[in-house]
């Protein structure tokens, strides 16, 4: 099967060598392309220093979690002696790993030690294959196979991957005394689509004690936006909980970056539009794909006191939807922004088919060089 996927369902295994090491080029370059996408973003005004930071760190550990991926399944397609499966992607709704691809991996690393212990060094697994390539005249696959597992488990624990839960970490803005801003930010796998999603929460603290120090607070903080991590949860849902759990913080900003889906002519089964660009391109290895990228957003308007108790009121924070056509309601954001990420050739036949739905979605056109084009 050269360079083909089996495609069962919406899931996909990819059994083959070339499919396999050339979906892991793919995802190499795409990661790349995504830090400079944010780094345009910054410029533009749209994201600020810490954001940027932060994407950029996500994407980074997207970029680990992919690096690991491709080293376990190195050799997929090859007679190893042993049978060790074959990477699962979602063909419809990301084109991303499935998500148990994620827990999976998450197991393997807290076992990594032991599996390195028990495996040679990576010196001594090339003296043994250089050793039966020169005596033996034999293509070391069982050999390579153990290479590739070992350079695995090593990228696990490097650490710094994208897990299926990434908790919330805090970046002080500003204030000291009775009035602290925070950037709170966490992301997750989504397991209904198959899809890194990255949350970025601004918080002002009345509490007596900082949050990132209050024993009590905190941890309950990080529990509740976990437990509230849903796709299918609107963003006035999750900032209104928020806010009517913790009397003493308060929502002012929230945001979901969905990074996907992705969509590629050779591995994704997309309806519509974007498979006849993709087709029609005829894109070289490598340019064959376009991203998507959604920012929905949510701001605080105003605040109101609200009776907490018999004999006490706390602020609640009166959040502002979408005002055209009452989409706000039906979104539950303030704003949504729909971005496309492509090479330079699919963008092309995108412009020139223009086709209904696109007008509202800006384009964000990458060169290998490192270019980035934006375009409304």
């Amino acid at each position: 099967m050269s360079g083909k996927v089996e495609i069962q369902a919406d899931h996909a295994a990819l059994q083959d060598t070339f499919a396999s090491r050339r979906y892991f080029r793919k995802f190499d370059a795409i990661t790349g392309h995504m830090t400079r996408v944010a780094a345009q973003m910054r410029a533009e005004g749209a994201l600020n220093t810490e954001e940027v930071e932060l994407l950029t760190r996500y994407m980074a550990m997207i970029g680990f979690t992919f690096r690991a991926l491709s080293m376990k399944y190195l050799l997929v397609g090859r007679e190893t002696g042993q049978f060790f499966g074959s990477l699962s992607i979602d063909t419809v709704d990301s084109g991303f790993p499935v998500f148990n691809e994620l827990l999976v991996m998450a197991n393997d690393a807290m076992q990594a030690q032991q599996h390195l212990e028990g495996l040679p060094s990576v010196e001594a697994l090339k003296r043994q294959m250089v050793e039966q390539i020169v005596g033996q005249q034999k293509i070391p696959t069982r050999l390579q196979f153990a290479l590739s597992q070992r350079l695995y488990y090593e990228e696990l624990q490097k650490g710094q991957l994208f897990w299926a839960r990434n908790d919330p970490r805090t970046i002080w803005l500003s204030g000291l005394d009775q009035r602290r801003r925070y950037l709170l930010h966490w992301a997750v796998y989504d397991s209904q689509l198959n899809l890194p999603v990255i949350y970025l929460m601004e918080v002002e603290d009345s509490g007596k004690t900082a949050l990132p120090k209050d024993e009590r607070r905190w941890p309950e903080a990080q529990a509740h936006l976990m437990g509230q991590s849903l796709g299918g949860l609107k963003l006035v849902t999750i900032a209104k909980g928020f806010d009517e759990q913790f009397n003493d913080l308060h929502p002012k900003r929230l945001r979901r970056i969905h990074l996907g889906p992705m969509y590629s002519h050779a591995y994704t089964q997309q309806a519509g539009p974007l498979r006849e660009v993709l087709a029609e391109a005829e894109s070289p290895e490598g340019q064959d794909w376009a991203l998507a990228w959604t920012v929905e957003e949510l701001e605080s308007e105003r605040v109101t006191e609200a009776r907490v108790g018999w004999f006490s009121t706390a602020e609640r924070e009166v959040f502002a939807l979408d005002p055209f056509g009452g989409r706000g309601v039906d979104t539950g954001a303030t704003r949504t922004e729909r971005s496309i990420i492509l090479p330079e050739r699919p963008y092309q036949v995108l412009a020139e088919k223009n086709p209904p739905g696109f007008a509202s979605v800006r384009k964000f056109v990458v060169s290998g060089a490192g270019r980035v084009l934006s375009y409304r």
